[in-house]
């Protein structure tokens, strides 16, 4: 086994459990709150900021230390013929999609905030920041099904 693995993993599950929890806590603690109008336009600004940058970030450490576990793990044949290589498909099929619906989201209330808007912004980004949330536990669910012994 490689050295390394233990620290790739480490790093990719602890970007994993950030972002997730980070769009999760976007879409069912702040969103609610911005289409209420009980929270300022400056202060959700700044959360989306932190979770683009957050998204972004656990990109480069996605593809870091998932291509390094991929590369050392699989083989094409293992990614493309068994059930764990289709899991780890669905998770990076899963990580494109949320990424995409995070950005759109993001942009969505950005330039609705630099309107001086906030309501409005908030509610067209809503199916955005939901589907990146559910997408978010179905990925959660991939992970665990991976990190099952046996199972596949």
């Amino acid at each position: 086994m490689d050295a390394l693995n233990p620290v790739m993993w480490s790093v990719h599950v602890g970007f994993a459990v950030l972002w997730t929890g980070s769009v999760l806590f976007v879409a069912l603690a702040v969103l609610p709150s911005a289409l209420r109008g009980q929270i300022d336009g400056d202060a959700l600004a700044g959360i989306v900021g932190r979770l683009r940058w957050i998204t972004r970030i656990g990109a480069v450490a996605f593809v870091v230390s998932g291509g390094h576990m991929a590369g050392t793990l699989y083989t094409f044949e293992s990614l493309t013929g068994s059930g764990r290589g289709h899991l780890v498909l669905s998770m990076l099929a899963l990580w494109f999609l949320i990424t995409g619906l995070v950005e759109v989201a993001s942009a969505k209330l950005r330039s609705g905030l630099d309107a001086g808007k906030l309501r409005e912004p908030a509610r067209d980004a809503k199916p955005f920041f939901y589907g990146a949330a559910g997408l978010s536990v179905v990925l959660l669910i991939v992970a665990g099904l991976l990190a099952t012994p046996g199972l596949f």
